[in-house]
């Protein structure tokens, strides 16, 4: 035992004085009741290791029994997956040999399903796209010699331009 261990559960030395809180979730992390964090973090890596089209495709990953679930967006990407699942599959055993917090997942088969969630990915909404358009005219129109049919309608057209104006306004 060291000096520095002040408290010992299930044979873990846990240091009450602990200053770096890196060190903290790091060591909270590799607790077996938080095993699902790490998996989470590689589906992320996952995920990220695929083109910028399959990143907005994939809504979510999981791996159970050997089998790489990919659950895509729209049901066209589906098709698109299923034809490429060996590329699923290869990337998936590469990452899992190369990175070693990733040496669980494994998987033999692949399945792609759809599912109403949505991706991962956020896209941004381009606020730009939605115009919002002022009202132009004055509502000042020279009626004279015109039939009088159509001065009633241009005089419909001048109470909604000056009710939109007044909106504007306020």
């Amino acid at each position: 035992m060291s000096a520095s261990c002040q408290c010992h559960t299930a044979n873990r030395c846990y240091n009450k004085n602990m200053k770096n809180a890196s060190t903290i979730l790091s060591h909270l992390s590799n607790q077996p009741q938080f095993k699902v964090l790490k998996q989470e973090r590689c589906y992320k890596k996952y995920i990220a290791l695929l083109g910028a089209k399959w990143q907005k495709a994939v809504a979510f990953v999981y791996i159970k029994n050997d089998t790489l679930f990919v659950a895509v967006t729209h049901p066209g990407f589906k098709m698109e997956l299923n034809y490429n699942r060996d590329l699923l599959k290869s990337l998936l055993t590469q990452m899992a040999s190369l990175d070693t917090g990733c040496k669980t997942m494994k998987a033999d088969k692949v399945v792609v399903f759809h599912s109403k969630y949505r991706s991962i990915i956020k896209e941004e909404t381009d606020v730009t796209t939605v115009p919002y358009y002022h009202e132009a005219s004055s509502a000042d129109f020279d009626l004279k010699g015109v039939s009088e049919t159509l001065q009633e309608k241009f005089k419909e057209i001048q109470q909604s331009i000056r009710k939109q104006l007044q909106k504007q306004e306020n």
